[in-house]
């Protein structure tokens, strides 16, 4: 079948200051494909492309041009009308340097397929029939907007909190994961934190020790990307569950995905299709660590809620029972009106709800 597919770009725009240690956002641009049978638009399939300035590679001044660019090419071809078809396609037509846009043109696709109704896979989660576990996240900022962030996480219910590091002074952050342990014991709520990469190779064993003391669950990317021996070393000290993000940016072929866990061996993988690649490689991260014992968890990427219901949707296949990074449609003014729902801790799909325009 032969297809035609429109751009459209859409400025996202916070509630508050998002702040992580590469710096604080307060919008963030995202495009949405829509893809439709020659002369008939009215019926179309849409996907999220959603790079984030400053960490996806495929970031670009001209993105919209580029991507544009690979669609005006895909029109011209057949495109295949099966699920595993599809995520091939598309990785063959979309360089592998270009994640957001591969997982934006599958999640179109998909949803095509399934009659372009937001529905990239046949689940329960769609059906409205199993609620997602999901982690609180608390944004990096001043100490009383952290607190203040925290207080209502736990007043919403959430047994799981994720707290970003590496923006104010490290002892403060410490002091404000210490107050919630002083409440709440490790069996009561369960802490994370992701440092971005925040620490260095001299002082992050020194740091992992002090979260180690407030039993706390795993540690997100403790040092930047690509100091392999100083990560292995980290994983190795076994103080802390080190979980793999920022390092598998740009790993996409199968057999240097193997190497990078086999070498670092981490006891935990974040996924985020717009920043790994999408559903298909996603799906290759998760058969590396099903295969080795190694957990992993589904984040979102400060994508609109047309690119999070795709993730709930592709993430609840698995039915996880470990608390996922899916909390983000909350974060703006303007997100797209849709289903998805928080309650207690869980995000959920309320199907009478209907889902807004673009």
């Amino acid at each position: 079948m032969k297809l035609q597919f429109e751009v459209v770009p859409y400025l996202l725009r916070f509630r508050f200051k998002a702040g992580t240690s590469r710096g604080a956002f307060t919008e963030k641009e995202t495009w949405f494909i829509k893809a439709s049978f020659i002369d008939e638009s009215n019926t179309y399939g849409i996907g999220e492309a959603s790079p984030l300035k400053g960490l996806s590679i495929d970031y670009h001044e001209n993105y919209q041009h580029r991507l544009e660019r690979f669609l005006s090419v895909i029109e011209q071809l057949d495109i295949p009308e099966s699920e595993d078809e599809i995520l091939s396609f598309v990785a063959e037509h979309i360089p592998a340097d270009n994640p957001s846009m591969r997982f934006g043109l599958e999640t179109a696709l998909l949803d095509l397929l399934n009659g372009g109704k937001k529905q990239i896979f046949d689940t329960s989660f769609h059906a409205g029939q199993y609620r997602i576990p999901i982690n609180g996240l608390i944004w990096m900022g001043d100490e009383t907007f952290m607190k203040q962030q925290i207080e209502e996480k736990l007043k919403a219910g959430f047994n799981t909190i994720k707290m970003k590091v590496g923006a104010i002074s490290f002892d403060r952050e410490l002091h404000l994961l210490e107050a919630i342990r002083k409440e709440y014991s490790a069996n009561d709520i369960t802490l994370r934190v992701d440092a971005n990469g925040a620490f260095t190779s001299t002082d992050a064993l020194e740091k992992l020790e002090e979260l180690a003391a407030l039993e706390i669950h795993s540690i997100e990317q403790p040092i930047k990307p690509g100091q392999l021996p100083e990560m292995s070393e980290l994983v190795d000290s076994g103080i802390l569950p080190i979980a793999l993000d920022e390092e598998l940016i740009g790993v996409h072929d199968l057999t240097e995905k193997r190497k990078l866990i086999e070498y670092l061996k981490p006891q935990y993988l974040i996924l985020k299709p717009s920043l790994v690649g999408g559903i298909r490689s996603c799906r290759e991260w998760i058969e590396l660590a099903e295969n080795r014992n190694i957990g992993w968890w589904m984040t979102s990427m400060l994508e609109s809620n047309i690119g999070l219901n795709a993730i709930a949707q592709f993430t609840s296949l698995y039915k996880p029972t470990l608390p996922q990074g899916l909390g983000t449609g909350q974060l703006y003014h303007n997100n797209i009106e849709s289903p998805l729902e928080i309650r207690q801790g869980y995000l959920l799909y309320n199907t009478p709800v209907e889902w807004g325009a673009i």
